[in-house]
């Protein structure tokens, strides 16, 4: 559907007026006899354009995805090569939330199909490839994805056209010479070129794409291995039990993931070899750039090792070569080798796009990524996105936007920036009252999933209104973005705004860091702010920062210096729900911003303890029950209402679940059932000078049992909550008809 035969569908009357006034919105060109025209080409149909294509198909926009294979995720029909993925696929984590349960996905894509979930096709921790060439196949097919199949895009460059709304259209030329135009560029074709470094001798080296596979290739063989990564461990785990030896060589030292919090470096699933070397059992690790190095035939056909520098000498034959190990005897590569396997991971193909796109700048970098800005947006071409793992320039080495877990997120808020562009559509963001702040906050830190994956480069923003009664809430913001929020979200930051983001403590990571050291947690609230290991991080701004405070903000700072900044304190269980630890320390730091009183009212929540109204909305949401409601709604710094107001006599009666189960379907999610439970357990709460609901002292001789409920006896109000925190409402109003024992 194009995008002005959809605009009667997804916007207002007056939406196309805009479009009228405001010609840069509009996508679709006039009719034209040129080559057929889209709105949104997506090159590639792996999982960052398939991704991209259903949130453009979810918004009714006219795309069309390009797609060399005949079927999606043609990379995962090779590669990985020994076919076992590095990517997590926890399918049990004890929690129904889907959100949360997203955190430990890292191969689902996005969508509203349950069915869609990777734990449906695989039961491994770390599955194999072809069940991800399976699920792509699935997702692109039930989701009825605009996807061109074998159709190889050749060449791509710019028409420069006066009616486009960035001054240029992009034309794509297919295998068979046909052109496509489209107004917007998503290109999401990963990383596909071997990356290979020149030096003499480099044509007798064994490419990662093409070495064999199999074990008894190898067996009784001497090899070496050129690079460090999760290709070259991968490669020497497959043949670590039938060689004579491994030799692994790279510039660097190897970088471990569990070191540097870095899912790109090295994965303990591939490390055998570090045990082998470490533990002298022949194989090991050696450092020096290969730039150096030459690598010569000898009359057996075996492969040596030499410096550079004595090839230039002069022109010597091969035999007549000198080794290091003439002058040192003790030249750590002065075996002979039988092969020599190069795994240097991958570049971007630019050979396809034309230089008129200023995808590449020419250096060191940029020869692996394209140039990109914070919004994912080519810094050559405007409306050329870079999406997937092709887009990790943003966040190399950082965090995890070269991965399905991390792109998944930074992919739609792409899609986010896209719609308020070109359609006139707000970055999507719900409002409420300023006092359920506190619970929005934690909801999100514990349960969001791009926040968790994303950290460091997507936060949420609260925007405040003013006189601070009420916030809206956006998700998912690109953190360098943050100057520009206004116009890329359409929202505004009039009366300051919090960013919440997730961090690694800044002296915690890094491939020299000792990440097991004594003491290494941080359990004390003062101390948050030395946190180690993932935490939330909340920022203050009272004014939304310039695009030169966060260009030129401070070192190792994710964003500029903030009026005030709150570090909610590391948790073992990564669950910061914990009322004194974690709520209570963060609503101060709210209060203290907004000069008000958020005080939480706390009642009994759950079946078998009692629990605070906002743990009670993370853990059950849309089922709170109406005392936290009623709380939610009261005005800022007003306190809980007086129980002697609403509950006459101060008596509570106690009673089985086996006396009361008629009362069960009158709250859902309250824990209540029917279940015959012999034991009596007296509670009662009432408000401590804090505005928190505490349990009374039991009377004399009463024992405490868990799983039991009280209710006022007699209740005035049907509406407001009574002493023991449970409604007065339905067949609560006049209290249940037993009487075992009370307090007065």
């Amino acid at each position: 559907m194009s995008l002005l035969a959809a605009a009667g569908l997804w916007g207002p009357p007056g939406l196309l007026l805009t479009f009228a006034l405001h010609p840069a919105l509009c996508l679709r060109p006039a009719p034209t006899s040129g080559p057929p025209h889209r709105d949104y080409c997506v090159l590639g149909a792996g999982p960052a354009g398939l991704q991209m294509a259903y949130f453009l198909q979810r918004a009714g926009r006219d795309y069309a995805v390009f797609e060399r294979a005949p079927r999606p995720g043609s990379f995962f029909t090779r590669y990985p090569r020994h076919r076992k993925l590095i990517s997590i696929n926890k399918r049990h984590t004890g929690k129904a939330n889907a959100e949360f349960n997203l955190r430990h996905d890292w191969n689902s894509l996005l969508s509203h199909d349950a069915r869609l979930l990777f734990r449906h096709y695989s039961s491994a921790y770390f599955p194999d490839a072809g069940d991800m060439v399976r699920y792509l196949d699935d997702f692109a097919d039930r989701l009825g994805l605009h996807v061109l199949y074998n159709t190889t895009i050749a060449h791509v460059t710019l028409n420069k056209d006066r009616q486009a709304w960035n001054g240029h259209y992009f034309i794509l030329t297919d295998q068979m010479g046909h052109a496509h135009r489209c107004s917007v560029l998503l290109v999401a074709t990963g990383l596909s070129v071997p990356n290979q470094v020149d030096f003499p001798g480099s044509e007798y080296t064994e490419g990662y794409e093409s070495v064999s596979v199999d074990p008894k290739d190898f067996e009784g063989q001497n090899v070496l291995i050129l690079g460090r990564g999760n290709s070259a461990f991968e490669t020497a785990e497959n043949i670590l039990g039938v060689t004579n030896f491994i030799h692994m060589l790279s510039r660097s030292r190897v970088r471990l993931s569990w070191a540097t919090h870095y899912v790109g470096d090295l994965r303990a699933i591939n490390n055998g070899l570090l045990d082998t070397y470490q533990l002298k059992s022949l194989d090991g690790l050696l450092e020096s750039d290969l730039t150096d190095l030459a690598i010569v035939k000898d009359r057996e056909g075996k492969f040596r090792v030499t410096l550079k520098f004595f090839l230039e000498e002069g022109n010597q034959s091969a035999d007549a070569i000198t080794l290091p190990q003439d002058d040192n005897d003790n030249f750590a590569m002065r075996v002979a080798y039988d092969r020599v396997i190069r795994c240097l991971g991958w570049n971007f193909d630019f050979s396809i796009f034309d230089k008129s796109l200023r995808l590449s700048s020419g250096g060191e970098f940029s020869k692996k990524y394209p140039l990109v800005k914070a919004s994912y947006e080519s810094k050559g071409s405007r409306g050329l996105f870079v999406l997937g793992t092709a887009s990790h320039s943003v966040d190399y080495r950082k965090s995890a936007g070269g991965f399905i877990h991390g792109f998944r997120y930074t992919a739609r808020a792409v899609h986010r920036l896209l719609e308020h562009r070109h359609h006139g559509v707000a970055w999507p963001s719900t409002e409420h009252p300023i006092s359920q702040l506190t619970s929005s906050i934690v909801r999100r830190i514990n349960e969001a999933s791009g926040l968790y994956q994303m950290f460091g480069v997507l936060a949420d923003v609260v925007l405040l209104k003013e006189n601070a009664t009420a916030f809206e809430y956006l998700e998912e913001l690109p953190m360098q973005m943050l100057a520009q929020l206004e116009t890329i979200t359409g929202r505004r930051a009039r009366h300051g705004l919090f960013v919440i983001n997730m961090e690694y403590g800044r002296n915690f990571s890094g491939p020299d860091k000792d990440v097991f050291f004594h003491d290494r947690s941080v359990g004390h609230t003062e101390d948050a702010w030395q946190s180690n290991f993932l935490h939330p991080v909340i920022y203050y701004y009272r004014h939304l920062p310039t695009e030169q405070e966060v260009r030129f903000r401070p070192a190792d700072w994710a964003l500029p210096r903030p009026t005030a900044i709150h570090h909610i304190v590391e948790d073992f269980l990564t669950d910061w729900t914990a009322p004194v630890g974690h709520i209570l320390p963060l609503r101060r730091f709210l209060e203290n911003c907004l000069d008000t009183d958020l005080r939480s009212f706390y009642a009994g929540f759950g079946s078998t303890r009692r629990r605070p109204c906002l743990l009670g909305s993370v853990s059950h949401p849309g089922a709170r029950p109406p005392q936290c409601v009623i709380r939610a709604l009261q005005p800022p710094g007003s306190h809980p209402p007086d129980p002697a107001q609403h509950c006459k006599p101060l008596s509570v009666t106690a009673f089985t679940l086996e006396e009361s189960s008629r009362l069960g379907a009158s709250w859902q999610g309250s824990g209540l059932s029917s279940t015959p439970l012999a034991d009596v357990q007296l509670l009662a709460l009432a408000p401590d000078s804090a505005g928190l609901f505490r349990p009374l002292a039991p009377a004399e001789g009463v024992t405490y049992v868990t799983g039991r409920w009280c209710l006022p006896k007699v209740c005035r109000s049907a509406v407001l909550p009574c002493t023991c925190g449970l409604p007065c409402s339905g067949p609560f109003s006049h209290g249940p008809s037993v009487h075992k024992s009370e307090i007065k």
